[in-house]
C-alpha cells in the first residue's frame, strides 16, 4: 500500500519550518505571553503618568512640577491603594472567562483557533492566578466580594462533582456551604431589604447560586461570538473603571491656613507638592499652583475626598460594605476621626 501523497506546498512549508527551527505554535504562544505580560507591566506605568497629567489639570508646566516632586514610591503607593483593585478585576475576569472558554474549546476540532483569553490562561502559572484572586480578596469592597465565588469556581473549574463522588454527600456539602454563607450575611440581607437596597441584595445573593453552574462547557456555536463579546466587554469595563482611578489624586488633600496679611487668615484647599525652607508649594483643588511662604502657614489639616464618603448604611459583621478587608482592618486599628470643620468650611 502506498502512502498518501503530500501536497507540494505543504511539504515545502513543513521543510522550511523544520530546517529553520520555526514552530508556528511556539511563536503564537510567545506572542500571547508577550502581550499578556506587556499589559500587566505597562498598564500600571501608563496609569501613573496619566494620573499626574489629570491631577495637573492638563497643564504642561504643572505636570512637570509634579513629575519632579512625586517620586516613584509615591506613584507605586498610590497605584497599589487605588488601581490594584482595577488590575485584579481585569485579571480575575480574564482567568475566569479563559478557563470556561478553554474547557469548551477542548471539545472542538483542533483546527479551531483558541480565543485570546484561553491562550493567556494557558500561559499563566497557577500561583499568579491565585495571587490575583488574593489581591482581589483584600482590595475589593466587601459589597463585590461575592462575585469572586463564581469567578474562582470558573477559573479553577471547581464543579460540584469534584466535592464528592456520591450525590447525597455532595448535596449536603453544597447545602452546608450555602447555609454558612447565608448565616454570615443574614443581618446584612435583612437590613438591605428594609432599606430597599435591591442592587445590594442582588450582589450578595446571586453570585453563590451562579457559582453552581458557571464552569461550562459551553455549546460550540456560541464560543466564537461569546469570546469576541467578552473580550470587548472586559476592555470596556476596564476603561470605565479606569476613569475614577486616573482622576484619584496622588497627593493627600489638605486645608492650609495661611496668614495673608497681619491678623487676616485664609484657608487654601489643595495638595501639598513640596516644602522647602522658603515656600510650601500647593496644588490648589480648583486649579493653579500657589507658593506660600512657610512663615505664613498657621495650621494644616488632612481632609477626606468626596469619593471616600460612604453611600450605603450597611455593614457585614461590623465591616462597612464599601470598605475592603484591608480598609476594614485598618479602621479597627485606628478608627476614623471626625472630619475637621475647616474641611467642610471651604467646600
Amino acid at each position: 500500500m502506498t502512502a498518501p501523497a503530500v501536497p507540494q506546498q505543504d511539504l515545502g512549508a513543513t521543510t522550511v519550518a523544520v530546517r529553520d527551527g520555526w514552530d508556528p505554535a511556539v511563536e503564537r504562544r510567545a506572542r500571547a505571553s508577550q502581550s499578556f505580560w506587556t499589559a500587566v507591566v505597562g498598564v500600571p506605568a501608563i496609569f501613573s503618568v496619566l494620573r499626574l497629567g489629570v491631577e495637573a489639570g492638563g497643564e504642561l508646566q504643572t505636570t512637570l512640577l509634579l513629575v519632579a516632586n512625586v517620586g516613584p514610591v509615591n506613584l507605586l503607593a498610590g497605584f497599589l491603594t487605588t488601581a490594584a483593585r482595577l488590575l485584579s478585576t481585569g485579571l480575575v475576569a480574564v482567568f475566569a472567562l479563559g478557563a470556561v472558554l478553554r474547557v469548551s474549546v477542548e471539545r472542538m476540532p483542533p483546527t479551531v483557533r483558541r480565543p485570546l483569553f484561553v491562550r493567556w490562561a494557558d500561559l499563566t502559572p497557577a500561583w499568579f492566578v491565585l495571587a490575583s484572586f488574593l489581591t482581589a480578596l483584600v482590595t475589593w469592597q466587601l459589597l463585590y466580594l461575592p462575585l469572586l465565588l463564581p469567578a474562582f469556581v470558573a477559573a479553577f473549574q471547581l464543579t460540584p462533582a469534584r466535592l464528592h463522588e456520591h450525590v447525597v454527600p455532595r448535596t449536603l456539602i453544597v447545602v452546608a456551604l450555602l447555609g454558612g454563607y447565608g448565616w454570615l450575611l443574614a443581618p446584612t440581607l435583612v437590613d438591605a431589604w428594609q432599606q430597599r437596597e435591591l442592587l445590594v441584595l442582588a450582589l450578595l445573593v446571586a453570585p453563590p447560586l451562579l457559582a453552581l453552574a458557571v464552569t461550562g462547557p459551553l455549546p460550540g456555536a456560541v464560543i466564537r461570538p461569546l469570546a469576541s463579546v467578552t473580550e470587548a466587554a472586559v476592555l470596556a469595563m476596564l476603561v470605565w473603571a479606569a476613569l475614577p482611578v486616573i482622576t484619584t489624586p496622588v497627593l493627600p488633600l489638605t486645608v492650609t491656613t495661611v496668614e495673608s496679611s497681619p491678623g487676616v487668615t485664609e484657608d487654601v484647599r489643595g495638595h501639598v507638592v513640596t516644602v522647602d525652607d522658603v515656600n510650601m508649594v500647593l496644588l490648589q483643588e480648583r486649579g493653579g499652583v500657589r507658593y506660600v511662604p512657610v512663615d505664613d502657614v498657621r495650621a494644616q489639616v488632612l481632609c477626606p475626598s468626596e469619593e471616600e464618603l460612604p453611600r450605603h448604611r450597611l455593614r457585614i459583621r461590623d465591616y462597612h460594605v464599601e470598605d475592603s478587608l484591608l480598609e476594614g482592618l485598618g479602621r479597627r486599628v485606628r478608627p476614623v476621626h471626625r472630619t475637621d470643620a475647616a474641611c467642610r468650611a471651604v467646600r
